[in-house]
């Protein structure tokens, strides 16, 4: 039975799609559920798997190419197993010969290799399932001394030009990026964004952490880390400040009476910003748990549209990669952006003494049009105080 796999039903703001990665090649076979494609949007990745137990057909969109929400990009044969012809055109295709007694199991992609390279099948020995013979044992033949006959006919091929070590990749950007590029660039132009700047004695954050650490964990399981504190002390700042917490909607200045972080995560796609939910009403426990979910989700590639949408003021840790400063750009629409960096030991004056201290810049970028100076100032320098004296998250003072 021949069954259409089609791209998913996309997101109303996602107007099209890319083919990313085909995970199946036709005549392969794969077992239901099986992840057959991934289609890449501007936001996720979307996974279409095996509707049943069979065999991929034929792919009707390759890598790279555009698509639509529900067009057809592949044909697959529920209950086929590997080997089996799967359309009527392949069937008809001469490239794909009867193959000999004892090799009933070949794929279409290793028959089309024996005949392109006019290769005797008997002399090929198969390393698959069962002594199977697959594409990679074709292909050895091939550049071992199978392959010679077959292009003496041909033409030498053109030689490389001599680069030595001073090579180049050109790899086409991912729609995920060219989105990050294009909300960037727009975040530059269209808002008046200023960046301000404090430091942040981190010592005794870092005594408590060390202090309750494996209590904390073996409670909650769930390692207690330092963004935890940091969502803590941006709710509480949010809310002292409702103009860091607002955005513009045209010419409206819009107030959110709840708090939605976004924190920033680093993908092997890209920057993503998933959004943290109700962040006010989470403990420091449910913290950590929904950043590492969150985390894991986006390095997966699991993230939904949901989990990437809306988001009231963001957080994003450079620190983690050795940043010592930066100017973080605001992600729109929302009105500010929080860089945390790297903790390093400084001598500071203490009481008039000069003490080696763990300190950490603190970068607020915001935009002008709707937070002021004033505003931009007291929120930062609300986050330092609360970190320099967690007890104050406690008491709420």
């Amino acid at each position: 039975m021949s069954i259409e796999i089609k791209v998913p039903v996309l997101p109303e703001s996602v107007a099209d799609a890319t083919i990313a990665t085909w995970h199946v090649q036709p005549g392969e076979a794969v077992s239901r559920d099986q992840v057959l494609v991934d289609i890449e949007t501007d936001k996720v990745v979307l996974e279409v798997p095996a509707p049943e137990d069979g065999q991929l057909g034929e792919i009707l969109n390759t890598e790279g190419e555009t698509v639509l929400g529900e067009q057809v990009i592949a044909s697959f044969i529920a209950g086929a197993k590997a080997g089996q012809e799967v359309t009527k055109a392949q069937a008809e295709t001469p490239e794909a010969p009867v193959v000999e007694a004892g090799h009933e199991a070949l794929s279409p992609s290793v028959r089309r290799l024996v005949a392109e390279h006019d290769i005797d099948v008997s002399q090929l020995k198969g390393t698959g399932a069962g002594g199977r013979i697959s594409k990679e044992d074709v292909e050895a033949f091939i550049a071992n001394k199978g392959a010679a006959p077959a292009i003496q006919s041909k033409a030498p091929p053109a030689p490389a030009p001599e680069l030595g070590e001073r090579t180049e990749k050109r790899v086409p950007m991912t729609r995920l990026r060219k989105r990050i590029a294009e909300r960037l660039l727009d975040a530059k132009n269209s808002t008046a964004m200023l960046t301000t700047f404090n430091e942040v004695n981190m010592a005794p954050i870092m005594t408590l952490r060390k202090q309750y650490k494996d209590i904390f964990e073996k409670r909650h399981d769930i390692r207690l880390g330092f963004m935890s504190f940091y969502v803590k002390a941006v709710v509480e700042a949010l809310k002292r400040y409702p103009e860091v917490n607002a955005s513009l909607d045209g010419d409206d200045v819009v107030y959110h009476n709840y708090f939605d972080i976004s924190i920033a995560v680093s993908t092997p796609r890209g920057l993503v910003t998933p959004v943290l939910r109700d962040a006010d009403k989470l403990s420091v426990a449910e913290i950590e748990k929904g950043i590492k979910e969150l985390a894991v989700k986006g390095q997966n590639g699991k993230l939904t549209v949901e989990e990437l949408t809306g988001g009231n003021f963001t957080i994003t840790n450079g620190g983690v990669f050795g940043s010592l400063m930066s100017t973080p750009i605001i992600n729109p629409p929302q009105s500010a952006i929080l860089g945390m960096h790297a903790i390093k030991e400084r001598p500071m004056a203490v009481n008039g003494q000069v003490e080696i201290q763990p300190m950490m810049y603190l970068a607020l970028s915001y935009d002008h049009r709707i937070v002021d100076g004033r505003e931009s100032v007291g929120f930062l320098v609300t986050i330092k105080e609360l970190l320099e004296d967690p007890t104050r998250l406690l008491l709420d003072i």
